[in-house]
């Protein structure tokens, strides 16, 4: 009989994005933590074909044309992608849209499903 043990310490922290009224795209300290955003240089995104809700993250090297160059300030890491979400039609200026990450495996890479949530700003 063969089985795997899933620890918690892969499951003891919530992974969060959010982007804020400016477009910017900002991380929490332990989501950046986690993706190892201090070695990563960019992101991917893409979006989901069944689900509005739905969007991968996908960490990338800078150089990488299909990629958001992630930004840092102070302990801060962020990536500009207004013109994305722009695109994408959401209204992040009336509303907090944050997103839960969750992290898959798609052979050696890692990608995170990202589930939207929003609600409108007060």
């Amino acid at each position: 009989m063969g089985y795997r043990i899933l620890s918690a310490k892969d499951f003891n922290v919530n992974l969060k994005c959010s982007i804020h009224k400016t477009g910017k795209f900002g991380f929490t300290g332990a989501t950046a933590d986690k993706l190892g955003l201090s070695r990563i240089q960019a992101v991917k995104f893409a979006i989901d074909d069944e689900s509005d809700d739905v969007m991968y993250l996908i960490p990338s090297m800078q150089g990488d044309e299909d990629a958001f160059k992630v930004n840092k300030a102070g302990n801060y890491y962020y990536v500009f992608a207004k013109v994305l979400f722009d695109s994408l039609n959401l209204d992040y200026v009336k509303n907090s849209i944050m997103f839960d990450l969750t992290e898959l495996k798609e052979g050696e890479a890692v990608i995170y499903k990202m589930k939207r949530r929003s609600k409108p700003r007060k």
